[in-house]
């Protein structure tokens, strides 16, 4: 955020883009690397992919080498290139090397291909060299527009911008005046030679400064002229514009991150791991190659008539050489099948992911799928989710659900037996509404019809509205569903159908919404000639505004209660007849008010609180945002498991807060704590007493902090216009992290894309926590690729997110098992896998060490060459890859009822610095063992019938340390008692049959087993029978209720629609400039399919919707 916010001040106007002229961009070049340059302006050539052909080999390798293993390889094959000191070819290592490397960057390359491949490269037709027309049957925009014009009258333009932030609700953008009056047809468009100076390519999404100079005069240009690439042209025939912005240079492209590449916290401490051994290898080495020194030095003097073959050489010389000849011996401590057998584990507990038919959603036949195959353990590990709202959280389906009527509430079940997917269905209202007998109840669907901004048209004799929000859709649709029709408006009138007989209000005033008024109002003219007063707002303005002794008030106010508790989106609506006398005298001071040049909106507003009083209360309606299924329950799964939940949104916060209620992520016992009563200034610095001693508990005050909180915040507070020194700015940035994460729930609202990602950056930095970010449009994909774990949901914005992401789910829902059971199985096996595989190791090469003893430390190698080989890829790989793919320690339904044990992978339990020293331990004492049981039963064994020569014993000590390990996996997990027959079985006996045949040297093997096998036994059953196998695996949780109990003077949840909805059409449609007029207004041009499409005829268009997301 910081380095935006310093940004912003060095944003100069020196963007100039002049139409039709291809030539004049051609001839601008920017510095690019050393001496070469490249051309200023971008195409629209758009490629997210990582590789290409020249840059696939060499990034590739150097991300791999990034991998300490691979160095330590890499390393050890050097080494292997000297004569003197090798003891295996070069190649021996450099093939499984090579297999290694090829096997990642195999699995790179196609993980990359299968991302980008819905994403990018894409390229359309636009450059800055001519004004473009999109038609909306074709695409959306695809670059950073100027609009010129549009079929539209006065050159409007109607637009979604879903995928940008998150909005469902039509939007309009209007053209310039003179260029509306000026390009009405091909001809003129294309002599346009207008010159656009405006700021550089940013990523600040919603605004834009610039000036269109053309024919001499200059003429301003702001974000509301604008068509930015990746938002939806609805409703709207054709438009014209010219590219400001294109390719990488558009400000969706600006606000989406670098591909980084990303790696598991387990993957991370491996390189430290490796890092550890390396360096106890070294000491090891070290110390038996001085020992080598001494026993040569030894040796010289006690035996003389040797010293002719050490004559060429000095002590130092040959301990040098024999140190580097144990680095090579021992570099199998560290195999480099362990991580090929990482990744075939990677790769299966994928396709299990993917096979899951659990997480199938059969309506869009879309199964799980994981794009990433080496991120599967830290899916066990997640502390913080980031979730986007609309489209993740949300279906973006308003539903009128009930109302309450002159004190009297509809849309109760009357049937206890039903299915609960009836939406509304009441048959007394219907009988009221039919019979015409109430007057309230005729005036209340009459005000539905009447007071509002949407628009409408006629489309193959079916009527489609177009509304500044989907619940003021959902409110006027509710109303023509019950016979009062709203059919068309002119700048004057409104006419609609009453139960059949068709009426005509004139329009006297409209007195739009906004978020300070929280209500709207139309002043209109009856048939009759009475003026009347229709409002609809939030509930706490409107009853403020009632006359004294409104019947029915208590009456509604608990019908808001009862809406509230579930979590319905309420609006309140009273009217009132106004005396003629009244209007004339208002009228008056409505005019003077509306052509005040200052302060005029504070003067309409004046105006405005004269009229709507004394008003008489109607009822209350109360709207759903459908949410998706199962997501109160995953949050409260995910909560319950010690995850925190962060809904960071691009929408008001208003509506963000009724979903946050509705989802159960807030609950009515929670404190909420708004932007406004955090905000600190520049000039008043955080310190100790300020800030964190108001809002954050001290140290003897944690008891009291029992109530629970949640975080509200709108982030243009981040940026300030003023520049701010680093460590304010750091310090700053650390408060809001520390409180953040104390509370139970955090919204950000009205968040760009960038700062999405800022945000999850924010939380990793100074939390250093595991993060997981969900959403379904291209305004989350900068956060998808910032968190740890990116989780795309195939819903209507389009595939953007999924082609970024590590996983593809149908349904939020399925996050729950994603995490709780895949990601926990998953950690679980690779924990233990690695935890047995260091075992492994050490129980069965540390005899190397024991043996130097006996060898004169000469590096000699106890064990014969293909027992080394076979060792990791034979002999323990069944017992490795069973617990690395079929471990489970309790069922998928277990690890659902029980989700506080999902904080084993948060606290790193399962497989730590710690457990790493056990194994090495361990696997220490049980070579140990090994070695000197077999080298105490070969004691005093020489004879004929005696078994002592060296092969026989390296036999019998590399078995008991085989089926030692073996035994002890058993202990693990009794599911693999089975592999044991099958590995002794495939033993190569022909390389010793006197050892392996004889009863002696069979109980010696025996002994070893039992000897290394009942401590770790008993210790086991100890701690089974004391505690717990998961320590300090309680977490504290709060319960998230299924049923909140809606609080007295809480206004947040009840009249959630006045507070999100935006301001309408008002001003259009007071001044007729969005009427629709016969004939329409099109430019003479090519149509949709290619034609030229003449003037004055409407070209084809399919039916579309507001509440649509995918292009028409």
């Amino acid at each position: 955020m910081r380095g935006e916010r310093l940004g912003e001040q060095h944003l100069y106007f020196t963007w100039e883009v002049k139409a039709n002229d291809r030539d004049y961009h051609r001839q601008f070049k920017t510095k690019s690397f050393l001496c070469w340059k490249r051309r200023k302006y971008s195409d629209n050539t758009i490629r997210t992919a990582k590789y290409n052909i020249l840059t696939f080999l060499p990034l590739n390798l150097y991300e791999q080498f990034h991998r300490t293993a691979n160095l330590y390889f890499l390393f050890v094959i050097l080494l292997q290139t000297i004569p003197e000191i090798a003891t295996l070819p070069w190649f021996a290592l450099l093939l499984p090397l090579a297999c290694l490397l090829t096997i990642r960057g195999v699995r790179d390359l196609v993980d990359d291909i299968v991302s980008s491949w819905g994403w990018g490269p894409s390229k359309s037709n636009f450059t800055f060299s001519c004004c473009n027309s999109l038609h909306p049957s074709l695409w959306g925009s695809k670059a950073d527009l100027l609009l010129l014009a549009s079929s539209e009258p006065c050159s409007l333009c109607y637009v979604e911008t879903a995928d940008i932030d998150g909005e469902t609700n039509l939007k309009f953008r209007q053209a310039l005046s003179i260029t509306h009056k000026e390009l009405v047809n091909m001809d003129k468009m294309a002599a346009f030679d207008g010159v656009v100076v405006c700021e550089e390519p940013n990523s600040r999404m919603h605004k834009f400064v610039g000036t269109l100079e053309w024919k001499g005069e200059k003429y301003s240009l702001d974000s509301e002229k604008m068509l930015l690439r990746g938002c939806r042209i609805r409703n709207t025939d054709i438009c014209y514009g010219l590219v400001i912005y294109a390719g990488f240079d558009s400000k969706i492209m600006k606000n989406c991150g670098k591909i980084k590449l990303k790696r598991t916290k387990l993957d991370l401490l491996m390189n430290k791991l490796v890092i550890i051994i390396f360096l106890i290898l070294v000491v090891l080495s070290f110390c038996l190659a001085v020992a080598f020194g001494f026993l040569v030095v030894d040796l010289q003097t006690k035996h003389r008539y040797l010293a002719a073959f050490h004559s060429s050489s000095s002590p130092a010389r040959e301990a040098f050489l024999t140190f580097w000849s144990f680095m090579i011996l021992l570099s199998i401590i560290v195999p480099m099948s362990l991580y090929i057998t990482f990744e075939f584990i990677y790769l299966v507990n994928s396709c299990f992911i993917n096979w899951d038919l659990e997480m199938y959603y059969s309506p869009l036949d879309m199964p799980a799928k994981a794009r990433s195959t080496s991120l599967n353990d830290q899916l066990g590990q997640i502390e913080y989710i980031f979730s986007d709202k609309t489209g993740t959280l949300t279906q973006n389906i308003m539903t009128f659900k009930k109302c309450c009527i002159n004190g009297l509430t509809y849309g109760e079940y009357w049937n206890k037996y039903a299915d609960g997917k009836l939406v509304f269905y009441d048959p007394s209202l219907l009988i009221a509404i039919r019979e015409d007998e109430d007057k309230v109840v005729r005036e209340f669907w009459r005000l539905l019809a009447l007071c509002h901004t949407v628009m409408v048209e006629e489309k193959d004799g079916q009527l489609v509205y177009q509304a500044a929000s989907p619940d003021e859709e959902a409110l006027v649709t509710a109303a023509r569903n019950f016979g009062y029709v709203f059919l068309s408006r002119t700048q004057d009138t409104i006419t609609t159908s009453e139960l059949g007989v068709q009426r005509t209000y004139q329009v006297l005033a409209m007195l739009d919404f906004n978020s300070v008024r929280k209500r709207m109002s139309v002043l209109l003219r009856d048939p009759e000639g009475t003026v009347r007063l229709y409002t609809k707002g939030a509930d706490t303005v409107i009853f403020e505004r009632l006359r004294p002794g409104c019947p029915n008030e208590h009456a509604t106010e608990k019908a808001l209660d009862t809406f509230a508790e579930e979590t319905l989106r309420t609006l309140c609506l009273a009217s009132k007849e106004v005396e003629e006398e009244v209007y004339q005298e208002w009228s008056q001071r409505y005019h003077d008010a509306s052509v005040l040049l200052q302060n005029r909106a504070q003067g309409l507003d004046a105006v405005y609180e004269d009229m709507e009083k004394d008003l008489n209360l109607l009822g209350a309606t109360a709207i759903e945002d459908k949410l998706q299924d199962g997501v109160p329950d995953t949050i409260h799964l995910l909560k319950k498991g010690n995850i925190k939940v962060w809904v960071l949104t691009g929408d008001k916060q208003e509506t963000a807060v009724n979903i946050g209620f509705a989802c159960r992520l807030l609950s009515d016992d929670m404190e909420i704590l708004e932007e406004k009563e955090i905000y600190w200034s520049e000039h008043c610095p955080l310190s100790p007493g300020s800030l964190q001693d108001k809002l954050l508990p001290r140290a003897g005050e944690a008891q009291s902090w029992t109530k629970k909180h949640s975080l509200l915040t709108r982030m243009g507070w981040h940026y300030g216009a003023q520049q701010v020194q680093e460590d304010l700015a750091s310090r700053r940035e650390r408060a809001f992290v520390d409180l953040a994460s104390k509370c139970q729930a955090v919204i950000c609202c009205r968040v760009t894309p960038k700062q999405k990602a800022l945000i999850v950056q924010l939380v990793k930095k100074y939390q250093q926590v595991i993060t997981l970010a969900i959403g379904d449009g291209a305004n989350d994909v900068n956060m998808i690729k910032t968190a740890d774990i990116g989780v795309g949901i195939s819903g209507q914005e389009g595939m953007q997110a999924v082609q970024c992401s590590d996983y593809a789910l149908a349904q939020f829902a399925y996050l729950q098992r994603l995490l709780l059971v895949h990601g926990r199985w998953s950690y679980l096996r690779i924990c233990k896998f690695l935890r047995y595989f260091f075992y492994k190791t050490f129980a069965s090469m540390m005899v190397q060490i024991w043996f130097a003893f006996y060898s004169g430390f000469t590096a000699q190698p106890l064990y014969e060459g293909w027992f080394l080989a076979l060792y990791n890829i034979f002999y323990t790989a069944y017992p490795v890859l069973s617990m690395g793919l079929l471990e489970q320690d309790m069922s998928a339904k277990k690890c659902l009822e029980f989700p506080e044990f999902y904080s084993v992978g948060q606290k790193d339990q399962l497989f730590n610095y710690r457990v790493f020293f056990v194994a090495l331990a361990h696997g220490t004492a049980a070579s140990l063992v090994n070695f000197y049981v077999a080298l105490w039963a070969f004691d005093d064994m020489a004879g004929p019938g005696g078994i002592c020569d060296y092969q026989s014993f390296a036999v019998t000590v590399a078995t008991s340390a085989l089926l030692t390990v073996i035994a002890e996996v058993s202990l693990l997990s009794l599911l693999y008692w089975d592999g044991i027959p099958e590995l002794i079985f495939f033993h190569p006996l022909d390389a010793n049959q006197n050892a392996l045949t004889e009863p002696y040297i069979l109980l010696v093997v025996l002994l070893t087993v039992v000897l290394n096998t009942m401590p770790s036994l008993a210790i086991r059953l100890l701690c089974h029978i004391t505690k717990s196998p998961y320590r300090d695996t309680k977490v504290e949780v709060s319960t998230v209720e299924l049923k909140a109990h809606f609080q007295r003077g809480s206004t947040r949840r009840r009249s959630s629609y006045a507070f999100s909805h935006k301001e309408g059409y008002a001003d259009l449609i007071s001044g007729g400039a969005s009427l629709r007029k016969k004939p329409r207004r099109v430019i003479q041009g090519p149509s949709p399919n290619g034609d030229l499409q003449p003037a004055g005829e409407d070209p084809p268009r399919p039916r579309t919707s507001v509440l649509a997301k995918e292009s028409p």
